[in-house]
């Protein structure tokens, strides 16, 4: 990690196959951070968050993601990479046929988890953190949507990531739930773990106003305003 900075880019050039989507990336996202990523659809912003996952390389600049090197990520790093930092989808992505307790295990085996007690014990910690404690025996489709987002948050936690990367975690939610998920989020933020939220929701961004990176025209604006 350099400093503070969980991730930081320099004059990175992001490409999607031969199209160059962003250029000139400078980035710094630091422990603890709550941030805004707006930008309108296709401005970017996956594939800005797809650098920070390794799921895209750069092929111009420099790239740190929780003390890796993005510019010189073997694929073979790239789930240690991952392990490091928590992704929330807006579709949930549960296994709609395994309890929410069987959905964790899966995470944890999966990222290398190997003691069944201490798992099960994990599981128990971060439903407690999004206060689904009492849901661990319950299936995805018993659960309304704001209770799903909240179970794929504490999937999240898991392994304790430096950062969370949510892309429109609210899109499927109702005004009222998405304030209950973003002040999840702040909160998981104030215990030092930073947190990323892509969105197109600008009230939600209203209703908590904090640092905003945008996408606009093939640049990214690193503190801009609505």
């Amino acid at each position: 990690m350099i400093g503070n900075s969980i991730i930081k880019l320099n004059n990175v050039d992001i490409f999607q196959q031969a199209h160059l989507v962003l250029s000139n990336v400078d980035l710094h996202v630091d422990k603890g951070d709550f941030v805004w990523l707006i930008g309108q659809t296709g401005s970017g912003k996956s594939s800005l968050l797809k650098v920070i996952y390794g799921d895209l390389g750069i092929k111009n600049g420099t790239g740190h993601a929780c003390g890796y090197e993005l510019s010189k990520l073997p694929g073979r790093d790239v789930p240690y990479l991952r392990r490091k930092l928590g992704i929330v989808f807006q579709d949930f992505q549960l296994l709609t046929d395994r309890t929410i307790e069987q959905n964790l295990l899966f995470v944890m085996r999966a990222t290398g988890w190997k003691d069944k007690k201490l798992m099960a014990d994990r599981a128990l910690d971060v439903l407690e953190k999004v206060g689904l404690r009492s849901k661990l025996k319950k299936m995805p489709h018993e659960l309304s949507g704001g209770e799903q987002q909240r179970v794929v948050i504490a999937r999240a936690l898991l392994n304790d990531p430096e950062i969370i990367l949510a892309d429109e975690p609210t899109g499927n939610l109702d005004p009222e739930t998405s304030e209950e998920i973003v002040l999840l989020l702040k909160q998981i933020s104030q215990s030092g773990t930073a947190v990323l939220v892509a969105t197109h929701d600008y009230h939600i961004i209203r209703a908590f106003p904090s640092r905003i990176i945008k996408c606009e025209n093939g640049k990214v604006l690193e503190d801009a305003e609505i």
